[in-house]
């Protein structure tokens, strides 16, 4: 670590205490950045990090609503708007327990980053609220959007805010948001992102940000010459991301042998077919219930329960040669990282966001493995996001495949920005420093030019 980042997040740990996961997001950053800021005394002059670091806007408001035992409950709500320098807030809305001040900023820092990359005019937010979906019945889940709305309706906007959907968050929670938005408002916008097809939707949002993985997953291999295809592949998680990064893998040639919820893991040799995925979509999506379904259902699948306070992950412990954590941030631990590597993984695509801690990062570089850092590998998301923007702002629908060609262009847009940013300074091969370089490029440019703001 340099001097300058060394000050520097002394000063971020002291302005943001008890914020772990907002340090991590950071302190990746600053080492990356550290090398433009040689080159660029300007941007250091200018305090660029010190003003991307801290939020444009902070909003945290309660929410209050009525359970189906008609008991009052309260929980916290939240909207960071972290920067707007290329363009509105973009950002998705976790619905989780373990939502929090610090979490959210170091997804709206991310964000910023992720954006930036994805060639489309987005700036940087991230919102929630601490309430976990699972186990709420559909009129509890509609309460409880319909309050979050009342107040958060009062900052985003079509040209302002567009939030999205995230972990807990999914089509049928943008529909109680968006129609409690469109009562208030009295105007038809597209201010939120993930809405219904016949509702503005655009096709493959579902699936955009697990293709988008698996495409530049694809663009990383084709670097040794290689494809998707015939490659054995780790994923965890089982709900949106893990669900299309699925699908995806299928329609590329490889196979796919784990998926996870908080509880347990499957691990299925023969592997995740289309028919098998057919299963999961619908025990997670409609069903709403647990991994160890598949186990129960498919007998030849082995399901492992999770430990409670373990230093690990199991499903990191298998023979393979991608892997794809598509479940939530600090999956893989640095014995999860060595376990991977000592299993003949060389391909690591983050579906989720920073799902690796900081050690096992420095493993996967050290290792000198192919590693997509989440801000490059699942931008897929946000991307299909703005060019849902873009439709809803001309009144139009895109065909499926225009829709997926468009993503599968900008992904390996990406791919190109992050391989030539490592490559001009110096860290050929090196995706952790292009991302957050070529990210951060765009958003110093713009901040330069708009003067002290």
């Amino acid at each position: 670590m340099s001097n300058y980042a060394s000050d520097f997040m002394s000063e971020v740990r002291a302005k943001n205490p008890a914020q772990p996961e907002f340090h991590q997001a950071v302190l990746e950053v600053v080492n990356s950045v550290s090398l433009v800021l040689e080159r660029h005394p300007e941007f250091r002059k200018a305090k660029i990090m010190e003003r991307i670091v801290e939020p444009e806007r902070v909003i945290m408001f309660r929410v209050s609503w009525m359970d189906d035992a008609g008991e009052t409950q309260v929980n916290r709500g939240y909207r960071i708007q972290m920067n707007s320098a290329i363009g509105p807030y973009k950002g998705g809305l976790r619905f989780h327990s373990t939502v929090n001040l610090g979490i959210l900023k170091f997804l709206a820092f991310e964000q910023v980053f992720k954006n930036s990359l994805t060639t489309l005019p987005m700036g940087g937010g991230k919102g929630g609220c601490d309430f976990d979906p699972k186990g709420k019945s559909d009129n509890e889940v509609m309460r409880l959007c319909q309050s979050f709305m009342n107040e958060l309706f009062r900052h985003i906007g079509s040209d302002t805010d567009v939030p999205a959907g995230d972990i807990g968050v999914g089509g049928r929670e943008i529909g109680f948001l968006y129609g409690q938005y469109r009562k208030l408002r009295n105007e038809v916008t597209g201010v939120l992102t993930g809405k219904g097809l016949d509702w503005g939707g655009s096709l493959i949002r579902p699936e955009a940000t697990g293709y988008g993985a698996v495409y530049f997953a694809s663009e990383m291999l084709v670097t040794r010459k290689q494809s998707m295809k015939d490659k054995i592949c780790l994923v965890s998680g089982s709900g949106n991301v893990a669900q299309y990064t699925v699908e995806k893998i299928n329609q590329l040639g490889g196979k796919v042998v784990t998926l996870s919820d908080s509880s347990g893991y499957i691990y299925d040799p023969a592997g995740i077919d289309d028919n098998k995925l057919a299963f999961i979509i619908d025990l997670k999506n409609t069903r709403r219930g647990r991994i160890k379904e598949y186990a129960d259902k498919f007998k030849t699948v082995t399901y492992t329960p999770f430990a409670s306070g373990s230093d690990h992950n199991p499903l990191w412990n298998h023979k393979a040669d991608c892997a794809f954590p598509s479940a939530t941030q600090n999956e893989i631990s640095a014995k999860d990282a060595r376990n991977l590597v000592k299993n003949g993984v060389y391909v690591v695509a983050e579906g989720a966001n920073m799902p690796t801690t900081a050690e096992g990062v420095e493993i996967f570089l050290n290792a000198k493995i192919l590693f997509a850092p989440g801000k490059a590998a699942n931008a897929g998301g946000v991307a299909t996001s703005g060019l849902e923007m873009c439709q809803n702002s001309m009144r139009l629908s895109w065909p499926r495949e225009e829709v997926d060609n468009r993503l599968r262009q900008i992904m390996k847009s990406i791919h190109k920005t992050c391989v030539e940013a490592a490559e001009e300074y110096g860290t050929p091969g090196n995706y952790v420093n292009g991302a957050n370089i070529g990210g951060f490029l765009k958003v110093a440019r713009a901040m330069m030019a708009q003067g002290l703001v």
